[in-house]
């Protein structure tokens, strides 16, 4: 046999193989996509940087920007209350009056002794 007949006799073989590896090919080359497009949506959701932290994320900065505005509300009271205590003697008389209990001449101060028993546990003891 020659070989133009050798090659003429294997061509659909050939032609069948060449075929195969090629529908192969094309499949690996759309599973690996596939995977690869797995991967890339799983670390976009989940991932370090994902939409899972991100949204996180953005709860704790609401939450820190309610407290920073909470806390500067006090300090501008807090710094309210300093002033006056500063410079306003009433605010200083109410003051001392309200926590050091002090009194007008001719003046008496009645102080409740604080309840020992707290609010909801009281029982009824036989005697």
């Amino acid at each position: 046999m020659r070989p133009e007949e050798i090659i003429h006799r294997l061509q659909p073989t050939i032609e069948v193989i060449t075929d195969r590896f090629f529908q192969w090919r094309r499949r690996a080359a759309t599973a690996g996509l596939c995977l690869l497009a797995g991967w890339v949506g799983y670390h976009v959701v989940f991932g370090a940087n994902g939409t899972m932290v991100y949204s996180q994320k953005i709860a704790e900065h609401r939450s820190l920007n309610k407290e920073i505005l909470q806390l500067k509300d006090e300090n501008g009271r807090l710094a309210h209350q300093v002033d006056a205590l500063r410079n306003d003697p009433k605010a200083i008389e109410k003051e001392a009056r309200e926590q050091l209990r002090y009194a007008r001449p001719g003046e008496i101060i009645y102080t409740l002794p604080q309840s020992t028993v707290a609010s909801g546990t009281v029982t009824a003891q036989k005697r």
